[in-house]
């Protein structure tokens, strides 16, 4: 199901705006604002979306298949506009679309953490799923050039709407295949014992959570730019396909060397690893100029190794947490502020980093200036490097408080005799 959600992302914010405002006319200052206001929506709405689906966790399967026709039909509302109100018809397919999108995802997240197995099962699962999620997001950069065959634009991504369906379609079959047999934590009652207050409380919720917003931050902000720093500062418009190409295919294989790391290690130890290789090979990005092409693209490689860990060690993290914690009646919870934390971040970096540069004067497209670059430099690589910088001291002082206690004879026993049963409170 992982694959499915990922491949849903990339043509909704990236390919169509672009389509929208190219093809349809529509305002690119007004595309953005419809823009702006639809993540915030969508984060804000992620905890009510957490909150209902662990009142009603016994419908898991119903949530699911809701959420699942929420997200196709917006997916395909999305690239095949009505011609009369297109603005307006971006806007409600792109609200119908995330909100399903967050319905799948934090429920499928939830029963990661719901589910009776080891810690490096978990792990395992948690990277596995992650892995599905980087090759969508591989099929979904090549689908709509792919499927073109040289016909415009409008009937490619009619084509990848319609071949959407039935991959999400299967992927959903396939996860409410293993809903049937799987054996999970959830709370045998409809309503949801804990309160936000508590669902919140504790040290450790609040550590993870402060340590989950500033690096996903970190993170967001490359992956704003990324576009602009490889057309202006590069200068390798061309390759971007490429690197992006390099980026994904390299976090997807580092899906399986993390697991091992973190089995040696420890998570949070694995994680504060894959901080450190951020860092490096940011500080080497920001030296980079016009033609650096094949050093971008081991830029880009060993940033994609980061993003790896990025994406598997914070939930396998806040799993292990739950299974210690014997919070099931929160689990999505839990993972809503995970998810809403990964919106919020992408809409504070998309908020903030684009109309300060602008403000400084940095105009997209146009010849960089010796000042121009040095800023588009400093925003796209040593900006986060400082933000990782500050996480990972931040993390490494919070070592004995996110690593796992050991669990009380009860709790390592399980509620039927299973190991890790209990749970703790993106």
């Amino acid at each position: 199901m992982a694959l499915p959600l990922a491949f849903a992302g990339l043509p909704v914010y990236l390919h169509a705006p672009d389509f929208y405002a190219t093809d349809l006319g529509v305002s690119l200052a007004a595309l953005g604002t419809v823009l702006l206001g639809l993540r915030l929506i969508d984060a804000v709405q992620d905890p009510f979306i957490g909150s209902l689906s662990d009142r009603w966790s016994s419908h898991r399967g119903l949530i699911l298949w809701i959420g699942a026709l929420m997200l196709g039909g917006g997916f395909w509302m999305v690239f095949t506009p009505m011609g009369s109100a297109p603005l307006l018809w971006f806007a409600a397919a792109v609200l119908l679309c995330t909100t399903g999108f967050s319905v799948v995802s934090i429920n499928l997240q939830a029963l990661g953490g719901l589910w009776h197995a080891s810690d490096a099962d978990r792990t395992r699962i948690a990277s596995w799923r992650e892995g599905f999620g980087l090759l969508g997001l591989l099929l979904a950069a090549m689908a709509p050039t792919v499927l073109a065959f040289g016909d415009p634009r409008a009937v490619a991504f009619e084509r990848l709407a319609l071949l959407y369906l039935p991959l999400l379609a299967l992927g959903l079959l396939l996860l409410l295949r293993w809903l049937r047999r799987a054996q999970l934590d959830a709370p045998a009652a409809d309503e949801a014992g804990v309160g936000w207050r508590e669902v919140l409380a504790g040290r450790w919720r609040r550590q993870f959570f402060g340590l989950y917003l500033a690096n996903t931050v970190a993170g967001s902000i490359p992956a704003v730019l990324v576009m602009f720093f490889i057309r202006d500062r590069i200068g390798a418009e061309a390759q971007t396909g490429l690197f992006l190409l390099a980026y994904f295919l390299s976090g997807a294989l580092s899906m399986a060397l993390w697991p091992r790391i973190a089995a040696r290690f420890g998570k949070p130890q694995a994680w504060a690893l894959s901080m450190g290789l951020a860092i490096a090979t940011f500080v080497w990005a920001s030296l980079l100029g016009p033609g650096d092409v094949t050093a971008y693209a081991v830029v880009c490689i060993l940033s994609g190794l980061a993003l790896g860990a990025d994406l598997a060690l914070p939930a396998a993290i806040l799993a292990d947490h739950i299974a210690r914690d014997r919070a099931q009646d929160a689990a999505s919870r839990l993972y809503s502020v995970m998810t809403f934390v990964s919106k919020a971040a992408l809409a504070l970096a998309t908020g903030l980093v684009l109309p300060t540069l602008g403000l400084l004067g940095y105009v997209p497209g146009s010849a960089l200036t010796e000042t121009g670059g040095l800023l588009l430099s400093l925003a796209y690589a040593a900006l986060p490097c400082l933000l990782k910088a500050v996480t990972l001291v931040w993390l490494l002082k919070m070592m004995p408080v996110l690593a796992p206690a050991p669990l009380a004879p009860d709790a390592a026993a399980g509620v039927d005799g299973v190991p890790g049963s209990g749970r703790p409170a993106l």
